[in-house]
């Protein structure tokens, strides 16, 4: 029997329930599957400044870095905004992910049949939509130099190298091999020297997956097509800001960012997690949707431990449960027939996937 040892950094506000009840989750479908669980927690945002007066102590990278997978809840809140910009939550994330080189961060967008009401859009709209985002994590303006403030200006530079690009492609085509066979690579190179280097290495990239249909779209006409046509698209591969606002638009096609997991992965560990935020106002209060979270738990079944067939169980067991009415105040809106708890939407996903 294989133990995977996880590192479990579970956060502020809401993390530590909806983590909580991803780990619940896991143990139900260990169970069925022959492999079992080794959780090792540490700290990280402002949970970790409390305690150390530091958001991303040494000691959490090493837990990472010895694991075979980060389960991570979410950072943030009020309490810590006023703190130097160093000291915040969100620096720690940052330096967190260029630490373990997670270059490619994984976005799926999924509309589930029983969730179709939910979005803004119409249901003929948004009903099928099966796509995943592929944006570079770790390059690009957020990281570029020089950047500063100089007087009344300020500036930021965006920078890729080929080599950067190379590997997020890779990344791009790998997964599309395993969907749709279609990569959309998205930028700016009508107008930046940095998107004209990247189409020209993505179309060289290409050329090692034959089986795969590569396209290209200028940023501002993806972000128009994800509302007017969002299932035309299988893979969107795209870098660092660009796949930071287009990921974001593409969640909300699902009508809730509670249902919604990620990845960010690279040469080492990777890291799950959901795409919403701490939500300290619902903190402690049991109405938090742990959906994004125990499909992000999926993802890291599938992208790191290579257990796809425990990842289709927790999978049929979320759709299972939407499917049966049951929902988390957040949806409560949509044709709930039980409105349930963070713990009370665990154990039934809990239950059925230890029954797949």
């Amino acid at each position: 029997m294989n133990t995977y040892k996880i590192a479990l950094i579970k956060g502020d506000g809401i993390g530590p329930e909806i983590i909580d009840e991803a780990v619940k989750v896991l143990d139900a479908v260990a169970a069925g599957c022959d492999f079992s669980f080794r959780y090792e927690e540490a700290l990280m945002g402002g949970s970790a400044y409390d305690v150390t007066g530091d958001p991303l102590p040494q000691e959490t990278i090493n837990t990472a870095l010895d694991s075979d997978a980060v389960l991570f809840g979410a950072i943030g809140g009020e309490k810590w905004d006023t703190l130097p910009r160093e000291k915040r939550p969100e620096s720690g994330l940052l330096r967190f992910r260029k630490e373990l080189g997670v270059y490619a961060n994984l976005r799926p967008a999924i509309v589930y049949d029983e969730m179709v009401n939910a979005s803004s859009l119409k249901p003929s709209v948004v009903q099928g939509v099966d796509l995943m985002v592929v944006r570079e994590l770790i390059g690009g303006i957020y990281f570029g130099e020089p950047k500063g403030r100089e007087g009344d200006k300020a500036y930021n530079t965006m920078v890729y190298t080929k080599d950067e690009v190379i590997r997020i492609a890779h990344q791009a085509f790998k997964i599309a091999m395993e969907r749709g066979k279609k990569v959309c690579s998205v930028d700016k190179a009508n107008v930046l020297d940095v998107s004209q280097m990247w189409r020209e290495t993505v179309e060289e990239v290409a050329k090692e997956y034959p089986e795969v249909a590569l396209s290209h779209m200028y940023v501002d006409n993806a972000a128009m097509q994800l509302i007017r046509d969002p299932k035309q698209f299988d893979v969107i591969l795209t870098g660092n800001i660009f796949g930071d606002i287009l990921s974001d638009e593409a969640s909300m096609l699902s009508g809730s960012i509670g249902l919604l997991p990620s990845a960010s992965v690279g040469d080492n560990v990777g890291v799950y997690e959901p795409i919403h935020g701490s939500a300290p106002d619902i903190a402690g209060q049991g109405i938090a949707n742990p959906i994004a979270t125990i499909a992000s738990a999926s993802m890291m079944l599938r992208f790191a431990l290579g257990e796809s067939a425990a990842a289709d169980r927790i999978d049929s067991a979320i759709k299972k449960a939407l499917s049966e009415g049951y929902r988390t105040q957040d949806l409560a809106g949509f044709d709930a027939k039980e409105v349930c708890s963070t713990c009370e939407m665990g154990d039934i996903i809990a239950n059925y996937a230890a029954k797949e």
